[in-house]
């Protein structure tokens, strides 16, 4: 298959590499467009790979309000250099962090920040629930740790999939910025916050309202 100037284009915008990388990958699929995306998608893996270990101290404090007010989230992103923490890629990839705070609302940023006792606490919890539903002692081990793979997805920001592609996680989201960026980029913190969270209503509140609507 001939590898056009138009295709390559397109690889270009989907995936934000190289105009070379994007015509090599292309001549390395025969032109299958979805194959050279992966192909990119794993090198570029491989390539954040090799700078994971490089400090990464600049970046953003970015803010994000969703629902009129009713959450919010503060989320640190770090680089390498002061001139890629103010480019509109990077600042795209803090606010789509973001964005996934507001909605997923995850308990840590990586599996690594897991408590040891929580762990072992949901280890509990999930080794009852499957022997209260019969299963074999046998097996109840691999169901729970398979239990606690999902765990991790529902509850570690890093390990949960992408809002905007749920064929990805948020750490490969980062990785591939990484890789087109070219510096260390990492997640460092973040905070969410929404309204009345934590708050119990007082029964004598509740009751007063109810109260004020039957009488209304």
């Amino acid at each position: 298959m001939e590898i056009t100037a138009g295709l390559v284009k397109e690889l270009r915008e989907r995936t934000g590499a190289g105009m070379m990388d994007c015509k090599k990958v292309l001549v390395e699929t025969c032109g299958d467009i979805e194959k050279a995306i992966d192909e990119l998608r794993t090198k570029g893996l491989a390539k954040a790979a090799k700078k994971a270990g490089r400090v990464a101290r600049e970046g953003i404090v970015l803010s994000y309000i969703h629902g009129k007010g009713r959450i919010g989230v503060l989320v640190e992103v770090n680089c390498e250099t002061d001139f890629v923490g103010k480019t509109d890629e990077f600042r795209e990839l803090a606010y789509d962090i973001a964005m996934q705070v507001a909605a997923s609302n995850p308990d840590y940023l990586s599996r690594e920040d897991v408590p040891a006792a929580d762990l072992e606490r949901e280890r509990e919890v999930l080794k009852a629930q499957a022997l209260e539903e019969g299963k074999p002692e046998k097996v109840v081990e691999k169901m729970v740790e398979g239990r606690v793979e999902k765990f991790y997805k529902e509850h570690c920001l890093l390990e949960q999939p992408f809002i905007k592609d749920t064929d990805k996680t948020v750490q490969q989201l980062v990785h591939e910025y990484v890789a087109k960026i070219g510096e260390n980029i990492s997640i460092r913190r973040f905070t969410r916050y929404e309204v009345g969270e934590g708050i119990e209503k007082e029964q004598n509140d509740f009751a007063a309202e109810v109260m004020s609507q039957i009488q209304g």
